[in-house]
């Protein structure tokens, strides 16, 4: 499996950014997708999940009601759609997959997900 995230960029503080994370290979077994972000000198921390049927969405309390994550269907990428954006936002942003079978409580543990794209760059100015 291979994931390809895409979209960061430049953004001024509340302003909006797309996250796109495209998975590819063997994916039926695939079943949660998230991102995780990494600012410098900080430790990974999760950002928000979605089961990969797309029914159901989970976030950290730090972007909810800002970010949704979706996807339209088990065949298309899944977004990260970022709004009112503040600088403590900037980080590398990561997509990632799980094939196993995750409870919400350990949805935030990166140790869940055996799968990781590459890292995009979100940087918010203020």
């Amino acid at each position: 499996v291979q994931l390809q995230a895409s979209g960061g960029g430049l953004a001024q503080a509340g302003g909006s950014l797309r996250l796109s994370c495209a998975a590819s290979g063997r994916t039926r077994s695939m079943l949660t997708m998230a991102w995780f972000r990494q600012a410098p000198g900080k430790e990974r921390e999760f950002v928000a999940a979605i089961r990969w049927s797309g029914v159901s969405t989970h976030y950290a309390e730090s972007v909810k009601g800002r970010f949704t994550i979706s996807r339209n269907n088990v065949e298309a990428p899944v977004y990260l759609q970022m709004n009112s954006l503040k600088p403590e936002d900037t980080a590398v942003y990561y997509c990632a997959a799980s094939t196993q079978r995750i409870i919400v409580s350990a949805l935030q543990n990166p140790t869940m997900y055996n799968y990781w794209g590459q890292g995009t760059l979100v940087t918010v100015s203020s």
